[in-house]
């Protein structure tokens, strides 16, 4: 097969450019459904920086924080283009996945990878063409609208005067387990709670305030977010039993808006961890050994009591084991899989034998289900809320987002079967964390999360925070409403 010319490159550019430029002039001659006026809504509010506007911490998703190798500089995530860990190579897979060692518990698999900042534009390279994708920015610029002011300068150019000083982002490494971040969260906590009081006794003559915290967290920042909540810093024990459940947490938040959050997990996420991560044609893909790596993927697991996975071959037979680690290795799914030798050579090049991989590999599978097991567990048990806590969701119920998978036990083949109402990614009834499947049925909504407010959007996942109903709810609870 010959590669195509340059005459043939230059027209697959020009039809890109001609594709986006159409869609640019399209988008002029038709008008959407009128939005809000913001400024005129929120500008006196955004505008009043007394003591009782609580400062806001910003709480991305899976993927939403910037990774990078310290040594060299090296973007392990955020962007596409130049210099960045290909996980398709073995350097590039190395720096991507998490190490893995035999006997080693999974907070002391420790790598020289950091985070980065919210990942408010992913950058990609598109036949030699830099582009940038919006990513949080949208979410970013809310904050920015309701006179925060983001510490990053994420927002390039957009100047909200020197009274802005309240609004935080906590990056942090996705891959690994969330109760582990949940102790980094509370660090991040206490630092900034100590220079705030530091800045209202500069401006406002106020020694040693009581400083609250409200947060906003997307997606998988929302299962960090009420883990901090219930158990603050404690980790997750290690004889396998649960933490102490004190809403130690609730000392330092009084408010948090939960946007997409899977609190019962999602089916996107038991489908990528068996086969692998397919994001565009432009980006690499992420194979099922890398993502099974990275112990917070499994806390994204949906339950199997509500009836996530069926058996192909009768799917009113609910398989309620997917944590379960012998399960996994029967399918032959993620680490266990034998065509994922090739890159558990690259991931472990000390390890000469494949039956001495196999063995890392499977250790690792079953320490990591088994965490995501205990930290289901700490999230589901019912608790009423304390009343000092506003809990706020934000979700999506208007995409077809997929809710039920089957598999052929006897070969391990999965495969999608059926949708359900959501944004995409997260079904609603998984946000609700909704226990009122199979057969459970009743005219109310039952849950273990004692929401205090709840709004629908008809949006997807990521999407759905530049909506100008996300936007205007979003400032209402952050600048309007009554703590």
């Amino acid at each position: 097969m010959t590669s195509p010319g340059p005459a043939s490159k230059h027209a697959r550019t020009a039809l890109v450019l001609g594709t986006l430029l159409l869609g640019s002039l399209l988008a002029g001659c038709f008008s959407g459904p009128p939005g809000p006026d913001l400024a005129a809504l929120y500008n006196r509010s955004a505008q009043y920086h007394g003591v009782e506007r609580n400062p806001v911490i910003l709480i991305p998703g899976v993927l939403g924080s910037k990774l990078t190798h310290t040594p060299s500089g090296q973007t392990v995530w955020g962007a596409f283009s130049g210099d960045f860990a290909n996980p398709e190579t073995p350097a590039g897979a190395r720096l991507v996945a998490l190490p893995m060692e035999d006997g080693a518990p999974l907070a002391a698999l420790r790598d020289s990878v950091r985070p980065d900042g919210a990942l408010d534009q992913v950058k990609l390279d598109i036949l030699g063409l830099p582009i940038k994708l919006g990513a949080y920015v949208d979410i970013l610029r809310s904050l920015g609208i309701g006179g925060y002011r983001d510490e990053s300068g994420a927002l390039g150019d957009i100047d909200y005067g020197d009274e802005h000083f309240t609004c935080f982002q906590f990056d942090y490494d996705w891959r690994r387990s969330n109760a582990e971040n949940a102790q980094r969260l509370h660090a991040f906590i206490q630092q900034k709670r100590a220079y705030v009081q530091r800045e209202y006794a500069r401006r406002f003559g106020i020694e040693d305030y009581d400083v609250q915290f409200d947060i906003v967290a997307h997606s998988m920042g929302g299962l960090l977010t009420r883990y901090y909540l219930r158990y603050g810093p404690q980790a997750l024990p290690a004889d396998g039993t649960l933490p102490t459940l004190n809403w130690a947490g609730t000392r330092f938040v009084e408010q948090a808006v939960l946007v997409g959050t899977p609190s019962a997990g999602s089916a996107n996420a038991l489908d990528q961890l068996v086969h692998g991560k397919h994001i565009s044609r432009f980006v690499p893909d992420y194979a099922p050994a890398i993502l099974g790596t990275m112990p917070a993927t499994y806390e994204l697991l949906p339950r199997g009591r509500h009836g996530a996975l069926v058996d192909a071959a009768d799917t009113s037979v609910v398989i309620d084991s997917l944590l379960a680690p012998s399960f996994w290795t029967r399918m032959e799914w993620g680490l266990a899989a034998p065509d994922q030798d090739p890159l558990l050579q690259q991931l472990l090049p000390h390890h000469d034998s494949r039956a001495a991989r196999r063995q890392v590999a499977l250790d690792h599978l079953t320490k990591s289900l088994r965490n995501a097991r205990q930290f289901t567990a700490a999230l589901d048990t019912p608790a009423p809320r304390p009343d000092s806590l506003t809990l706020m969701l934000i979700a999506g119920d208007a995409e077809e987002t997929l809710a039920r998978l089957q598999v052929d036990r006897p070969t391990g083949t999965l495969s999608e079967l059926d949708m359900a109402p959501g944004d995409g990614t997260v079904l609603r009834q998984s946000a609700l964390m909704d226990e009122r499947a199979n057969a459970n049925w009743s005219p109310t909504l039952v849950s273990p999360v004692d929401w205090s407010h709840v709004t629908f959007l008809f949006a997807e996942h990521i999407e759905m925070t530049s909506d100008p109903a996300f936007t205007d709810n979003l400032l209402y609870y952050l600048l309007v409403h009554p703590h």
